[in-house]
């Protein structure tokens, strides 16, 4: 008696092992033709795009397997940080070169994005978001977006492309999107001044996520918060699902 319990319950597992290997190799088969654009600012946590972020960004849509491409604006950053000492140097780079050392050169500049090809967008951050995508770290609510930015954003809104914004990418997303609803985590100056463009802000911890339907945005705070890579993969992993969630 026991064993024939034993090898029901052994059998069940085996098959339901093979059903759940199945749907897994169904959805991303589904999600195989999918393909999302990845925008970079640069290189680097203080004058450009967060590595860590955007690593875990393309690991992410892959693991939901879809094909990413990166984008960069051809601009200058807006100055260059030492990341040892913080203290900034005397020497210009280029956002779209800088970003290509996390592309492994597989990159196009942003112009020539054109969302209409592309299921969704995803905006990792990092301070570049902040001072190359736009002005935010200098003037807050009364920030700009550089037009590039703001063009393929009313973009994906236009033809319902959902986006996915990490870290401080969610601040630059309600600048453009006016009454979006956002997350950047707990950050009560990011919030306040979120709130001042005409958003709305929602506090979260590690790995949550807050999912705009209207206005198809999935926002999740990374690095807004005292963070662990580990907490990078769970927001980068869920703000992806929730973006291919909105397709």
């Amino acid at each position: 008696m026991f064993y024939n319990f034993f090898f029901r319950l052994k059998f069940r597992k085996i098959v339901y092992g093979q059903i759940y290997k199945k749907l897994i190799k169904k959805y991303k088969k589904m999600n195989k033709s999918k393909k999302i654009a990845i925008i970079l600012s640069g290189s680097g946590v203080y004058d450009g795009a967060e590595i860590h972020e955007a690593t875990m960004t393309m690991f992410a849509v892959a693991k939901q397997g879809a094909e990413y491409q990166i984008f960069a604006p051809n601009i200058n950053q807006h100055h260059v940080i030492n990341h040892i000492t913080g203290e900034e140097m005397s020497e210009k780079r280029n956002v779209l070169i800088e970003s290509a050392r996390i592309a492994r050169g597989n990159i196009k500049e942003l112009k020539e994005l054109d969302v209409s090809k592309f299921d969704a967008i995803m905006f990792p951050g990092g301070f570049g978001v902040a001072k190359n995508l736009s002005d935010f770290a200098f003037k807050g609510e009364n920030c700009t977006v550089i037009p590039e930015v703001e063009k393929v954003v009313n973009d994906a809104v236009k033809f319902g492309k959902p986006i996915g914004a990490l870290c401080i990418s969610p601040a630059i997303i309600a600048k453009i999107i006016k009454g979006s609803e956002v997350t950047i985590g707990q950050d009560k100056g990011t919030a306040e001044a979120i709130e001042k463009m005409g958003s709305h802000h929602i506090t979260t911890n590690h790995g949550e996520v807050v999912v705009d339907e209207k206005y198809k945005i999935a926002t999740t705070p990374c690095y807004m918060l005292d963070a662990k890579i580990t907490d990078i993969a769970d927001g980068a992993i869920n703000v992806t699902q929730a973006v291919f969630e909105l397709m």
